[in-house]
Formats: C-alpha cells, sequence, structure tokens
C-alpha cells in the first residue's frame, strides 16, 4: 500500500527535470501563440509549447490568463482553483494514508499475533510458534484417581511424577530417568488421559498438542515449532512435553528422493524433534510423553535409548478394568438401585474406555427421553444394544414371511449355542431389527479370553452354521440370512 502511494514520487524522482521559466516569459509566449496546452493549479502553470517542449512556471494573480488562453485556443486539461488548500493536500495525500496503514498494521499484528497465547498463533508473524496449548497441574482437574483400568501403566507412570517431584532421589546413585515416554495402545483407552494424569498428578504445566499441528506447508516451520516447545518447556521446569497421535511426524524416513519433496517438511521436523530430544539433560526436569496407535511406523531413530526409550502399554480394560471405568463415569449420573455395574462390566468384554464412556452416556440419554428420575439396567441393555448392534428400525416393513425366516435362523443359533457345553452362553434372542441385522443371537463370554483353542474355534463355527441348518431343516433351503 505504502508502494502505491509513492510510485507517482519514486517516478518523479527518475524523470527529467521540467524547465522552469519566469512568468512574464510564459505571458509572452502565449500572446505569440506559442503555447499549446497547459495544467492550471493553484501553485504552478505547466504545459507544452508548440514545439513540444514541456515547461511549468509560477502561478500568479493574473485576471486575464483566462481570457487570453480562450483566445489563442490553448488546450487547458485541467483547472484546479483552491485557495489555501497546501496544508490540506499534505494532510491528504501523505498523512491519512500514512497514519491508516500503521493503523491497520497495528491491528493485524495484535490481532493474529499477540492474541490466544502459545496455541493462538494462526497467523503469517508467527508460523515459527510452537501451537501447544498450557496447562498447569491444577488446571488438568484429573489424577490418577480418575483414571480406571490401566493400572500397570499408572503404576510406571508414578515413577514420571515422582522424578518431577524429587529428581534428586534417582540420581544420586547415578540414574538418569528416561528422557521420553510413549503410550502405545488401541484408540480409546486413555493414554491422552493417562497424560493428562500425569501432569495433574505431578503439578507441573504440561505443553500439550498434536503431531499434525508441527506441519505445515512451508518448510521448516515445523523445526522452528519444535524449537519453540521445547524453548518454552525448559523455561517452565519442571514440566511435561505431551504429543498426541505422534506417528503424524514421527513416521519411517525413507531413503533420499524415494518420498519426495512433498514429506520434506515433516522429515525435518522429525530430525529437530530428535536433536531436541537428546540435546537436553534430564536434570532440567523435561519429561516428553508421546501416544500412538500405530507403533510399527515410527522410525527407529526415535525409540532407541536417550529418546522414546519407555514404551508403556495402555491396552483394553480386563473384567476389573472395565468395573473401575464405569464406576468412575457412573458417578455423574443418577442410579436406579437395580443397576448392577458388574454385571455390565461382565457384558462388556473387548470395550474401552471411551466405548464405556459412551455407553454409560447413552444410558443416562434413554432414560431422560423416556422421563425417568434413575437410570436404570434396562437402560444400560438398552444402551448396550445400541452401541453394539445399532440403533432399532421402528418403521422398517418386514413380511410375516421374512419374520418366520429371521426368527428360524436366529432359534437355529441360539439352540446350537444351548446344546454345545463349552459354548458362549447365550444372553439374548430377538429378531428386532437393528443396524445392518434384521436380527441377532447374542453370546457373552463368562470370562475375558486372550487365548483360544481349536476346540473353542470350532464351536463357534458350529453356532454361526446353526442358522443356516435350521433353515435348511424347515424350509428345504437356506437363505441370505
Amino acid at each position: 500500500m505504502l508502494l502505491i502511494f509513492l510510485f507517482p514520487q519514486i517516478v518523479s524522482l527518475f524523470s527529467p527535470p521540467v524547465p522552469v521559466i519566469a512568468y512574464s516569459a510564459f505571458k509572452t509566449a502565449l500572446t505569440d501563440a506559442k503555447v499549446s496546452s497547459v495544467l492550471v493549479s493553484d501553485t504552478a502553470i505547466s504545459g507544452k509549447m508548440a514545439d513540444g517542449t514541456a515547461f511549468t512556471t509560477v502561478r500568479v494573480t493574473d485576471p486575464d490568463l483566462t481570457q487570453l488562453l480562450e483566445a489563442k485556443k490553448v488546450e487547458i486539461r485541467g483547472q484546479v482553483i483552491r485557495e489555501n488548500g497546501g496544508f490540506l493536500d499534505i494532510v491528504l495525500i501523505w498523512v491519512l494514508p500514512l497514519a491508516l496503514m500503521a493503523g491497520v498494521w497495528f491491528f493485524l499484528r495484535r490481532r493474529m499475533s499477540g492474541g490466544g497465547g502459545a496455541g493462538g498463533m494462526n497467523s503469517i508473524f508467527s508460523f515459527g510458534k510452537s501451537k501447544a496449548r498450557v496447562i498447569t497441574g491444577e488446571q488438568t482437574g484429573v489424577t490418577f484417581k480418575d483414571v480406571g483400568g490401566a493400572g500397570e501403566a499408572i503404576t510406571d507412570l508414578k515413577e514420571v511424577t515422582e522424578f518431577l517431584k524429587n529428581p534428586e532421589h534417582f540420581q544420586r546413585l547415578g540414574g538418569k530417568m528416561p528422557k521420553g515416554v510413549l503410550l502405545v495402545g488401541p484408540p480409546g483407552t486413555g493414554k491422552t488421559l493417562l497424560a493428562r494424569a500425569t501432569a495433574g498428578e505431578a503439578g507441573v504445566q504440561s505443553f500439550n498438542l498434536s503431531g499434525a499441528e508441527f506441519v505445515e506447508m512451508f518448510v521448516g516451520v515445523g523445526a522452528s515449532r519444535v524449537r519453540d516447545l521445547f524453548n518454552q518447556a525448559k523455561k517452565s521446569a519442571p514440566s511435561i512435553i505431551f504429543i498426541d497421535e505422534i506417528d503424524a511426524i514421527g513416521g519411517r524416513r525413507a531413503g533420499a528422493g524415494v518420498m519426495g519433496g512433498g514429506h520434506e517438511e515433516r522429515e525435518q521436523t522429525l530430525n529437530q524433534l530428535l536433536a531436541e530430544m537428546d540435546g537436553f539433560e534430564t536434570a532440567r526436569g523435561v519429561i516428553v510423553m508421546a501416544a500412538t496407535n500405530r507403533p510399527e511406523i515410527l522410525d527407529p531413530a526415535l525409540l532407541r535409548p536417550g529418546r522414546f526409550d519407555r514404551q508403556i502399554m495402555v491396552d483394553l480394560p480386563d473384567r476389573q478394568g472395565r468395573l473401575e471405568i464405569i464406576e468412575i463415569h457412573a458417578r455423574l449420573v443418577t442410579r436406579a438401585d437395580n443397576a448392577n455395574l458388574e454385571a455390565i462390566a461382565q457384558m462388556t468384554p473387548g470395550f474401552s474406555g471411551a466405548d464405556l464412556a459412551n455407553l454409560v452416556n447413552e444410558a443416562a440419554l434413554l432414560a431422560s427421553r423416556n422421563g425417568k428420575e434413575a437410570v436404570e439396567m434396562a437402560d444400560f441393555d438398552a444402551a448396550f444394544e445400541r452401541v453394539v448392534a445399532g440403533s432399532e428400525h421402528r418403521t422398517r416393513s418386514i413380511t410375516s414371511n421374512e419374520k418366520r425366516v429371521i426368527a428360524v435362523h436366529e432359534a437355529g443359533h441360539a439352540l446350537i449355542a444351548s446344546l454345545i457345553p463349552n459354548a458362549d452362553k447365550v444372553r439374548k434372542v430377538t429378531i428386532v431389527p437393528r443396524g445392518r441385522a434384521m436380527g441377532y443371537t447374542m453370546q457373552l463370554p463368562t470370562n475375558d479370553r486372550y487365548v483360544l483353542g481349536e476346540r473353542e474355534l470350532a464351536t463357534r463355527l458350529t453356532v454361526l452354521v446353526g442358522g443356516r441348518v435350521a433353515e435348511a431343516l424347515e424350509f428345504g433351503e437356506a437363505s441370505t440370512g
């Protein structure tokens, strides 16, 4: 904008000077019909002679000037008559535009780079600044008491909190705490919650951000953000840096020229992270934590001793762990006396912490929708079916013949499951359509199973074909059900 206003003045510096003549000489040339055109301003008269020569002269008060110009048929390209306008011209042409540009620049600077703290730097002025959200231990509102079903992970993380509180205890015999702790596990198992609880338990500042927040379209921005992040953490030590979904920047690097220029920014960011983790001392009190559900794609340099040298598995909770998680979330809802949390934990094998939280929330919503004063066991059962099988299709039109086929099919599953001694217990049989199923037979194991034998696998296959066999015996043929 400034160049736009200054361009005419800059051009004039490199233009040849226009000859200045006396007003009397201009008047003589005008009388002799040697002037072809003029431009009259409030302070000067400029124009061209008949031979094309440019000139300029000072303007004086001359009542006969206009009449003489018309008599000699001189082209008057413009006439600006403004009394005492010099100061106003300066204000309008120079001061006002410059003040406007300065105000716009100051506003953009304050709004785009000054607001939002470390996590609000989404502007051209702060590409290299870290986007980490800074949370103190008290602000997390979470401690290890608020985390259920992760007892082994909590035991390992307690060493991290003890180191942040009392590093001398570990250093007195020459030992060093791991610089990085990698939380590994399926989605929804509480890896991020554990990181928040670690910061809350230690009472230190936590710098939290996602791996994807490092990378931008401009090469070098991610590396700059990594440097800024670690500088902030060092100034606030003892502190924790938590990078969620670190596989976004920590993926395995390929050979030169294999991945192409599009991955150069990610690789530079990873290189800077490796350098920072291997460059600061543990005594500074900065612990780097990260979470991923894809550890197999991480770069080996990231997992070597001295960086993320400790991996903590955060797996799906067992029956006791599920009970702990359900109890934590059930504190927030009003439960009826018949709500059996142990039964809920037993019927939810394979559920993650996020799944269990969703189950409790769905039960509360169902109870509220039905106008109940408390969440009953029937609401938990209905929520379980909704989470596992989908919503009930109340308006789907099914013929009586189709209902009979579905009923026979599901009866075949249930009958075989009841007759085989080592089959899982049948909990429910229904032909109410839910999700993509027209009906289903629900079986639940009595205990969590981590190893399945050949006989158990054969039993499951037998139950699966029981529906087809029942249709063949009843109707003489099997259907797609």
